[in-house]
């Protein structure tokens, strides 16, 4: 396929997308669109066809931000909260931002035991009772708001991205609240990695999107993180909850771990967490390489299958 020469400015095409009516208010930062350009406009006989494509990734891009909470009558509230002193009223304001999204919605249920049971597994020498001091939250949403939940002091410095910049202004102010750095940046992950050293990088329900818009894009991403500590989470059940996602999304982690061995690069060890609704692959990257599953409880700790073979109970079924 003759491929199309690449505009000079992609930057005034990006502006022109996101001019549309439901983007105005976003906030998205127009390098995510100047990347979606610069590789569709490689893959299409004309402009209109890239574009067109650009349009339907945005679209799933953004979606999650189409009719975003009042973020001003929020904030008040998570101001007044504070400023009481008590914790049971802030949690209950975090509660309401956090059940204006599916993603952090679904994970409500499960958030008094979801980060003690995470942090227990990342216990380095560096770290006081396996609790981070530095937090790379990616692709992060309204995640932030769980920060109540995590047992940590307002000392930690926790880096929060997200395209969104309005919403990243919403997160500031809630750490400022709270007596923490405003660390929190409007960046697309993608396109500029955050090359902060840290203890650990949350990346909840993000890598099976990621793939959608860049297909294979995952595993140079995560390499090109400075953290020891990489937790990928993913959904357990459709949004219906009709379907098991389970397979399909170890299929997912497994195969881009696979692209290690490919390179010649150590394996990294990942223990995995099953909670009711979402599964977390804690990736210790300086880890050594196992090839045995080691069952205890919900959490297995695994090299990745060769065959991806899982059977129901999560045991590995793979060849070794």
């Amino acid at each position: 396929m003759p491929q199309l020469p690449i505009p000079a400015d992609l930057e005034t095409l990006a502006q022109e997308i996101l001019s549309a009516r439901k983007y105005r208010s976003l906030g998205i930062t127009p390098a995510t669109v100047v990347d979606l350009l610069a590789k569709e406009l490689l893959l299409h006989h004309n402009q209109k066809e890239a574009v067109k494509e650009v349009r339907r990734k945005l679209h799933n891009i953004v979606a999650d931000y189409l009719g975003d909470a009042d973020f001003a009558s929020a904030g008040q509230q998570m101001e007044e909260a504070i400023h009481s002193g008590d914790p049971a009223q802030v949690r209950k304001v975090c509660a309401e931002i956090l059940s204006s999204h599916a993603s952090t919605r679904e994970r409500l249920s499960i958030l008094d035991e979801f980060y003690p049971r995470l942090f227990a597994l990342i216990g380095l020498p560096s770290l006081q009772k396996g609790r981070p001091q530095t937090i790379l939250d990616l692709a992060c949403g309204l995640n932030p708001f769980s920060f109540p939940w995590m047992g940590l002091p307002v000392t930690t410095r926790y880096y929060a991205y997200d395209i969104n910049q309005p919403r990243v202004d919403f997160i500031n102010r809630f750490f400022t609240l709270l007596g923490m750095p405003p660390l929190a940046e409007a960046e697309d992950i993608l396109v500029h990695p955050p090359q902060i050293a840290a203890d650990v990088a949350f990346f909840f329900k993000e890598a099976h999107r990621f793939e959608q818009r860049q297909h294979g894009c995952n595993l140079a991403f995560w390499q090109a993180l400075q953290v020891r500590w990489l937790l990928v989470s993913l959904p357990t059940s459709s949004l219906t909850g009709r379907h098991s996602l389970v397979d399909g999304h170890r299929r997912l982690v497994y195969n881009i771990l696979a692209g290690l061995s490919s390179q010649g690069s150590q394996s990294w060890q990942v223990t995995e967490v099953l909670f009711a609704n979402e599964i977390v692959f804690c990736i210790d990257k300086g880890g050594s390489n196992l090839r045995l599953i080691q069952k205890d409880g919900d959490c297995f700790v695994a090299k990745p299958p060769r065959n991806d073979g899982w059977d129901k109970e999560g045991n590995d079924t793979a060849q070794i």
